[in-house]
């Protein structure tokens, strides 16, 4: 792809938009084939069935980071430039965001991507859920919510520690980093393999990971190419998701940039890969009770994910991706409340009202 020309032609903006849609669409297509998700990873480690979507989750993680560190190693991209080294992050807003993103992520079934995709594929769940993600996301920036956002994340941040960097605060080297993330991409692909998911969903795996060091490459190289200053970055859903819906309320062209294309882009692939599957089917929501849970959930991740600076995917993946401290915080907050969620929730409160219903039955 020659993105001089691309940006002589289109303009700056309108080239990062095409380049966002693209990865975008491959992404969303990958992902909906592998089934992706972070949130049914976590409750499979949690619940000690260690199975296909473990191994889904890790063959993404592990090859988005280890692509990432080819890339720089190539000099293809800078690391430090990208927003969660270059500038001061919460550790705080990281912590409390991401058990609030992680319990959200159960309550709704599915973090911000996943939604996302499910909802291209004609589940009205995930599409009501994700417009109530996308608006709270937006409150927590710019709204009415932002006050409360602020005091949570100013507490701590990586002011106070020097470094938001992992690897230069551990002294571990890029050297042994690598190979680290290279084993585990071996051990989660034996673990596929044993699992027996398929050669078709371990390749989309390994597409939607590849799609992580992609968008690093394509932001890397406009900002070679563009008059304007590009801002380094990967994917993530929850300032996109925000920014695309203040694209329909906002002058035509003025919001024009990677993330506006991201968004419709994963939609986009979703769709058409479920399309070719024959996987479209319209489906909504079992009741009330249903539906204040996946709101609620929404809700949570669209603070939670704004608080600690990325999602899922956006801290879980493409900020661990170049060893942000936060983004691991994060990522590790989202682990802890999605198992102690699915516990409570899932677990513990149906088997309690279970007893209950036979209690009542044996009395009668």
């Amino acid at each position: 792809m020659d993105l001089a020309l691309l940006a002589d032609r289109f303009g700056d903006k309108w080239a990062l938009l095409i380049g966002g849609a693209i990865i975008g669409a491959l992404f969303g297509a990958f992902a909906q084939q592998s089934r992706f998700c972070l949130r049914a990873a976590a409750i499979e480690f949690s619940r000690g069935q260690i199975g296909g979507k473990m191994a889904i989750w890790l063959i993404v993680f592990s090859t988005a980071i280890a692509g990432t560190m080819l890339l720089a190693a190539q000099g293809l991209f800078t690391a430090t430039e990208a927003r969660q080294l270059a500038s001061p992050q919460s550790l705080s807003g990281a912590a409390i965001g991401g058990l609030l993103f992680g319990t959200g992520m159960v309550l709704a079934r599915g973090c911000s991507s996943r939604l996302l995709v499910l909802s291209a594929t004609g589940n009205l769940r995930a599409l009501l859920s994700g417009l109530v993600f996308a608006v709270v996301a937006q409150a927590s920036l710019h709204g009415f919510l932002a006050p409360v956002r602020d005091a949570l994340a100013a507490p701590l941040t990586t002011l106070s520690i020097g470094s938001n960097d992992l690897l230069v605060m551990s002294g571990i080297s890029e050297q042994l980093a690598f190979s680290v993330v290279v084993i585990g991409l071996l051990a989660s692909l034996a673990l596929a393999v044993w699992r027996k998911i398929g050669i078709w969903k371990t390749i989309a795996a390994f597409s939607v990971g590849a799609c992580i060091p992609l968008a690093w490459w394509f932001t890397s190289a406009m900002t070679a190419v563009a008059f304007e200053p590009v801002q380094l970055e990967a994917l993530s859903f929850t300032g996109p998701s925000a920014n695309t819906l203040m694209l329909f309320l906002s002058e035509p062209g003025s919001m024009i940039d990677f993330d506006v294309g991201l968004v419709p882009g994963v939609f986009i692939g979703a769709f058409l890969a479920a399309l070719a599957t024959g996987e479209l089917e319209l489906q909504g929501f079992e009741g009330g009770d249903s539906m204040r849970r996946y709101l609620a959930g929404a809700a949570l991740m669209g603070f939670g994910g704004m608080l600690a600076g990325g999602c899922a995917v956006g801290a879980g993946v493409t900020g661990a991706s170049i060893f942000a401290l936060t983004a691991w915080v994060t990522l590790f907050a989202i682990w802890i409340a999605a198992a102690t969620t699915d516990w409570v929730v899932d677990r513990k409160l149906p088997a309690r009202k279970a007893r209950a219903v036979l209690g009542v039955a044996g009395q009668s």
